[in-house]
C-alpha cells in the first residue's frame, strides 16, 4: 500500500529531526556558564516529553485537521482520533499519516526550545513549562496551519520549505521579546563553559538539518538530493564568512564564531532549500555570514541580553532566507513552488516580504503579552539570589560538575 523506500527514508528523516534537540540542548549547555549548564539543557529536553504529550492531544488536529484557508485547524483528530496504521498521508499517499504526524511533531519540539537560549539563567521552569505549552498553541500551530496545513497564507502562495516562517523567524522574535521582557543577566560577563560540548551540538544540529530539510519534501524524488546539498552548501559559505569577518575584526580564528556562523547558514536555507539552485544556495550561505554576524554586532551595540544570540542567528536567518527565497525562487528548479522576483515574480517577492514581517511582529508581540499573563500565574524571572547561585542547584538542585571545580 506504501512506498516502502519513502517511507524508511521520512522514518529516518524523523530521527535526524528529532535528534537535533538533543544537539540544541548541547549547543546552548556548552555556550552557558558553569552555573546554568542543566537548567537550559533541560528546557530542551523537557519539550521532548510536553511537546509530544501536547501534540498526541491537540497539536497535530490543530495544525493538519480541517480549517481549509483559515488560521486553525480544527479538534477532529484530537487523540489522533480516526488515525489507523493504515491510514495515509493524504498529499501523496506514499507514506502512513503516523510518519507524517511524528516527523512533524520532531518540528514542533525543537521550535520553542530554540527560543531559550535567549533568556538563558533568567526564566523559572515554572514560567517555561507554562511558556511551552501557550505559545505552541497560540503562536506555532496557527503558523503551521497557516503555511503548511493548508491554511490562508498558503492559499495566497506563501512558500517555506522547511520552516523559514514557522519555525525560525517566529522562534527568533520570540525569543527578543523575552529579552526585552526579563532584562539581562546580572553577569553578562560569564564565559562559555565548554567549547568542545558547542563543537558537539553544532555537529547534531547540522546532521540532523539534513533530516529538516530533504525530509520536508515529504517523498524521495529529484528534489529530496538537491534540499541536502543545498543544506551543506549554505552551511559551510557561511560558516566560512563568518570565520572570516570575525578573523579579520577580532585577530584570531575562533572557533565558536565558525560554529555560530554554520548555525546562521543552516537557518538561512531553510525556507529556500527545495527551491533554489546549488549556486543560489552559496549565496545564501554568504549572505547569511554577513547579515546574521552584523545583526549580533548591533545587538550586542544595542545592549540587548539574547544571550546565545537566538534573535540574529535563527529569527533573522528565517527572515533572511525568506526575503531571498521570493527574490530567487525558481519554477525551473522546482515546479510545484514559484518563480522569485529576478524570474518576474514581484508580487510572490512581495507576498513573502510582507508575511515573514507580520509573522516576526505577532511573535514578538504575542509573546511578551504572553510573558506579562503568565507573571500573574507564577513569578516569570528569578530571583537575584537564584540569577546568582545558578539555576542549576537553585531551581534543579543538581551540578553538571563537581562544585569544586566551579
Amino acid at each position: 500500500m506504501f512506498d516502502t523506500g519513502t517511507t524508511g527514508f521520512m522514518l529516518v528523516a524523523t530521527s535526524l529531526v528529532m535528534l537535533m534537540t538533543p544537539g540544541l540542548a548541547f549547543f546552548y549547555g556548552g555556550l552557558a556558564c558553569k552555573r546554568n549548564i542543566l537548567g537550559i539543557m533541560m528546557q530542551s529536553f523537557v519539550s521532548l516529553g510536553i511537546t509530544t504529550i501536547l501534540w498526541f492531544i491537540v497539536g497535530y488536529s490543530l495544525c493538519f485537521s480541517g480549517g481549509a484557508g483559515g488560521i486553525i485547524g480544527n479538534l477532529d483528530k484530537m487523540f489522533l482520533n480516526g488515525v489507523t496504521i493504515t491510514s495515509a498521508f493524504s498529499a501523496n499517499g506514499a507514506i502512513p499519516e503516523i510518519v507524517f504526524i511524528s516527523y512533524q511533531m520532531m518540528f514542533a519540539i525543537i521550535t520553542p526550545a530554540l527560543i531559550t537560549g535567549a533568556f538563558v539563567n533568567r526564566v523559572t521552569f515554572k514560567a517555561y513549562l507554562i511558556f511551552l505549552v501557550l505559545w505552541q498553541v497560540l503562536v506555532y500551530y496557527p503558523f503551521v496551519h497557516m503555511v503548511w496545513g493548508g491554511g490562508l497564507l498558503a492559499n495566497i502562495g506563501v512558500l517555506d520549505y522547511a520552516g523559514g516562517i514557522v519555525v525560525h523567524a517566529t522562534a527568533g522574535f520570540a525569543a527578543l521579546a523575552s529579552v526585552f521582557y526579563v532584562g539581562s543577566r546580572k553577569d553578562r560577563a560569564s564565559k562559555p563553559n565548554s567549547l568542545p560540548l558547542v563543537a558537539i551540538g553544532t555537529a547534531l544540529l547540522w546532521f540532523g538539518w539534513y533530516g529538516f530539510n530533504a525530509g520536508s519534501e515529504l517523498n524521495v524524488d529529484t528534489i529530496t538530493p538537491l534540499a541536502f546539498l543545498n543544506t551543506d552548501i549554505s552551511a559551510s559559505f557561511a560558516a566560512i564568512t563568518w570565520l572570516t569577518i570575525a578573523w579579520v575584526k577580532q585577530g584570531k580564528p575562533k572557533f565558536v564564531e565558525l560554529l555560530t556562523g554554520s548555525v546562521a547558514g543552516l537557518a538561512t536555507i531553510t525556507p529556500a532549500a527545495g527551491y533554489v539552485s546549488m549556486p543560489v544556495a552559496a549565496l545564501f550561505g554568504i549572505a547569511a555570514g554577513f547579515v546574521c554576524y552584523y545583526c549580533v554586532h548591533i545587538k550586542n551595540k544595542l545592549g540587548w541580553d539574547d544571550a546565545l544570540d537566538v534573535w540574529g542567528v535563527h529569527g533573522m536567518g528565517g527572515v533572511l532566507g525568506t526575503v531571498l527565497l521570493g527574490i530567487f525562487a525558481s519554477t525551473a528548479i522546482n515546479p510545484n513552488g514559484a518563480d522569485g522576483l529576478l524570474y518576474g515574480g514581484g508580487s510572490f517577492f512581495m507576498i513573502q516580504l510582507i508575511v515573514v514581517v507580520a509573522a516576526s511582529l505577532y511573535a514578538f508581540v504575542f509573546t511578551y503579552i504572553m510573558l506579562i499573563a503568565i507573571n500573574y500565574i507564577t513569578p516569570v524571572k528569578v530571583s537575584d539570589d537564584e540569577e546568582h547561585q545558578g539555576l542549576d542547584m537553585s531551581i534543579h538542585g543538581e551540578m553538571a560538575y563537581d562544585i569544586h571545580l566551579i
